[in-house]
C-alpha cells in the first residue's frame, strides 16, 4: 500500500502477515486445471485445485490434513489423518486459488472434496463457507457450494439442523455393504441403509437434490451386475449419480475402468431412468486426484 508512510509499512511487515501458507508446488495442466500444494504454519501440507470448465471456475478444497476414513483407492487417507484445518486455513485455500484468476474472472463454485472428511470438521468448515458466501467476501452463492462426505449419519443430521442449504454429495462407490466396507472401511460401523436414511432426511430438510458419487474401479465395481444393484439401491430417489472413472494412483493396485465397461455401466443406469453424469477427468497429468501431489512431494523431503 504505497499510500501509507514507509515507516508504517515497515512496522506492518514486522508485525503481521497476510498469508499463513507457503506455496510449495504450483502445477498447471493443459486443460487449465491448476493445483497448489500448500505448506501450513506447522509444516503440514494440503492440496487444493482450480478447475476451468466453460464459464465455471470451480475450486476443490481440503478440510483436513490427511483423512481418517480409509478409502482404499484414495491417496489422501493412506497416511491417516493428522488434524483438522482451521477456518482460516480453509479460507486461505479459496483466496490462493482466486488469485490465480485474471481480474475479469471470479470463483463461481466450491466443492469441499479435497483431503479429509468435511463433516468431521463442521465447526471450522461452516464459518469458512459463510465467509465465502458473504458479499464482502467472495460472494459465492450457497447454491453453488457442494459438501462431499463418505456418509456419517450423525454429522449429516447435524448439518441438516445447522445449515441445510448446501448441496450434499455422498461418496457411495458400492451398492452393498460387503463391497463398500472393502472400499470404505468406516462403512463397517455404519452401513449403507443408515447412510441413505440420513441422506433422505437431509433432502427433506434442504429440498436440494442429492448426489451420490461412484468411483468406477476397473474389475471391482464396474460390472453390469454392480450397475443393476445400484439401480435397485437408489430406487426412485430424485438423485444424481456422479460416476467418476478412477484416476490411477502410484503405489495402489486399483485399475482404471475400460471404456467398454464404463459405457455399459452408464447405459444400464440411464435405461433405468437414473439421472447420471460422468465427471470428465481433469488434471490427471498433474496428479490432481486428492493427496497424490502431497505424497509425491513427501518423498522428496
Amino acid at each position: 500500500m504505497t499510500d501509507l508512510p514507509a515507516s508504517l509499512r515497515t512496522q506492518l511487515a514486522a508485525a503481521a502477515t497476510i498469508w499463513t501458507t507457503t506455496v510449495v508446488s504450483h502445477q498447471l495442466a493443459a486443460d487449465g486445471t491448476e493445483k497448489l500444494l500448500l505448506e501450513l504454519g506447522d509444516g503440514e501440507r494440503i492440496e487444493c485445485v482450480l478447475l476451468r470448465d466453460g464459464n465455471r471456475r470451480t475450486v476443490c478444497i481440503s478440510s483436513q490434513v490427511g483423512c481418517a476414513m480409509g478409502c482404499v483407492f484414495c491417496a489422501s487417507g493412506l497416511d491417516g489423518v493428522v488434524r483438522n484445518l482451521s477456518t482460516g486455513e480453509i479460507i486461505e485455500q479459496l483466496l490462493r486459488l482466486a488469485r490465480l484468476l485474471p481480474a475479469d474472472e471470479r470463483l463461481s463454485h466450491i466443492v469441499v472434496m479435497g483431503m479429509g472428511e468435511p463433516l468431521a470438521n463442521l465447526d471450522r468448515l461452516l464459518p469458512a463457507l459463510a465467509a465465502a458466501q458473504d458479499p464482502d467476501g467472495l460472494g459465492i452463492s450457497q447454491r453453488r457450494i457442494t459438501i462431499s462426505t463418505v456418509g456419517l449419519p450423525p454429522a449429516v443430521d447435524r448439518l441438516s439442523e445447522l445449515n441445510p442449504g448446501y448441496h450434499l454429495a455422498v461418496s457411495l462407490h458400492a451398492a452393498d455393504d460387503t463391497l463398500r466396507t472393502r472400499l470404505v472401511p468406516v462403512n463397517q460401523a455404519i452401513g449403507i441403509d443408515a447412510i441413505l436414511a440420513a441422506a433422505d432426511r437431509y433432502w427433506e430438510a434442504s429440498g436440494r437434490r442429492l448426489t451420490f458419487e461412484y468411483v468406477l474401479l476397473g474389475g471391482l465395481n464396474d460390472s453390469s451386475g454392480h450397475a443393476r444393484s445400484l439401480v435397485r439401491l437408489l430406487g426412485r430417489r430424485a438423485a444424481l449419480v456422479n460416476v467418476i472413472p478412477y484416476n490411477a494412483v502410484a503405489g495402489l493396485p486399483w485399475k482404471e475402468p475400460t471404456a467398454a465397461s464404463q459405457e455399459t455401466f452408464l447405459e444400464i443406469l440411464r435405461q433405468a431412468g437414473v439421472n447420471v453424469q460422468v465427471r470428465r477427468r481433469k488434471g490427471a497429468r498433474i496428479d490432481a486426484a486428492c493427496g497424490q501431489l502431497r505424497r509425491l512431494a513427501a518423498k522428496d523431503r
